[in-house]
């Protein structure tokens, strides 16, 4: 089905055009005709499936022309408010509808002087919008569709009072979606308060991960595990790599170190300032970096479709980040590889992963690398343990040339 068969206004299908977009993905296809007919939704999709697209596309045909602040959307970070606000000022290119993002890390004085101007779509992160609230520089009274996107990683962080509190300050008689990964059951509490006889649309299976993605564990003692990614980076063929920490002060300590091994590196954590966050996403989008390295939170807002291969430094905490994670690789049918570093003390979480995915990850040893010391295996079965790269799997250099990167 074209989007033109969706109902959508004119305007906005020149919008879709222009963005280059031809067919819609399954969560707009089943998105799209619950917004446009005004009731309430929760839509849960993996990442890189179009949900920005499910909703915006709707909401700027229902709005039609530019007049009040009548859409608020909130997001969970900074890299996914502007990243939202783009998508919307995309699609809404040949209508005179404005939208607006206002986000902590930058001053107020931009912010101030784009709400002056006028807004008919609201694009904010709790805090921030928050503070306008305080001072009465935005109130909500005239809000008719309220979205709240990735309310997973905003339960994560925190944001559920607040969220609370601004959901309160909307009219009872708006429209409500819910956009989210997955949906645990903190987020149904949250639904049964927000949300009115929602529909529930969900597409694909959470707990996979991508079929374009091919992943592996690499075993390796806890003091060597460096000496591995150096050397995983030296033998891969990539074309940008995405490593994952679990922490701030971890993620400075391996760019630090892969500077010093003269890697083009960027950090993306929630530590860095917004102009430091806006110039590593910039920079690693553009080829500067070829390498960022990120925590969870941060990763959120990554929406670069050239990511080659995914490196978890640390295995995640929660066994659906291990999902999100390797979703930043593969998106839009593009392949991809993704590697899992994994001492012995990560074996019950490798475990709660594999459960979780109800699948086997291989392990694999890097030939040629000089493991010092005896790593327990964590997985089953035996028979995909091996030297080097099993076909069709991880391909790394001398064997497989996926990629035009490095040589």
């Amino acid at each position: 089905m074209p989007f033109k068969a969706l109902h959508l206004s004119d305007n906005v299908l020149r919008g879709v055009q222009a963005a280059g977009y031809t067919d819609p993905t399954p969560i707009q296809l089943r998105a799209i005709p619950v917004v446009l007919g005004g009731g309430d939704l929760i839509g849960s999709a993996q990442t890189g499936t179009g949900k920005t697209a499910a909703f915006a596309l709707p909401i700027l045909t229902r709005l039609g022309q530019h007049g009040r602040v009548r859409v608020l959307v909130l997001e969970p970070t900074r890299e996914l408010a502007a990243q939202v606000e783009t998508a919307f000022r995309d699609f809404a290119r040949f209508t005179d509808l404005r939208t607006v993002a206002i986000f902590g890390g930058v001053g107020y004085g931009l912010q101030r002087q784009e709400l002056k101007r006028g807004v008919d779509v609201l694009v904010a992160t709790p805090g921030r919008l928050v503070d306008y609230l305080k001072t009465g520089e935005i109130n909500l009274r005239d809000i008719t569709i309220l979205v709240l996107d990735e309310v997973d990683r905003m339960l994560d962080m925190g944001f559920l009072p607040v969220v609370k509190d601004i959901i309160a300050r909307c009219p009872r008689e708006r429209q409500t979606l819910f956009f989210s990964a997955t949906v645990p059951p903190e987020i149904q509490a949250v639904a049964s308060f927000a949300l009115r006889n929602p529909t529930r649309v969900e597409v694909g299976i959470n707990r996979s991960v991508n079929e374009s993605v091919k992943h592996a564990l690499y075993p390796v003692a806890a003091d060597q595990k460096f000496d591995l990614l150096e050397a995983l980076l030296a033998k891969t063929d990539f074309d940008s790599v995405l490593v994952f920490s679990r922490t701030k002060h971890g993620a400075d300590k391996i760019a630090r170190r892969l500077k010093a091994a003269n890697h083009s590196v960027a950090v993306l954590h929630a530590n860095r300032s917004q102009n430091q966050r806006i110039e590593a996403l910039a920079g690693f989008k553009s080829g500067k970096y070829e390498v960022m390295v990120a925590t969870d939170i941060a990763a959120r807002g990554i929406d670069v479709a050239g990511v080659s291969h995914v490196i978890n430094y640390d295995v995640p905490e929660k066994p659906e980040d291990y999902v999100h994670r390797i979703g930043r690789t593969g998106r839009a049918q593009a392949v991809g590889d993704a590697f899992t570093l994994v001492t012995p003390e990560n074996a019950g979480d490798i475990r709660d992963i594999q459960r979780f995915i109800g699948a086997k990850i291989p392990e694999l040893r890097l030939e040629g690398f000089p493991y010092r010391a005896f790593v327990a295996r964590t997985v089953e079965p035996a028979h995909q343990r091996g030297h080097g790269s099993l076909p069709g799997q991880i391909r790394h250099k001398g064997s497989f040339n996926r990629y035009r990167g490095r040589r």
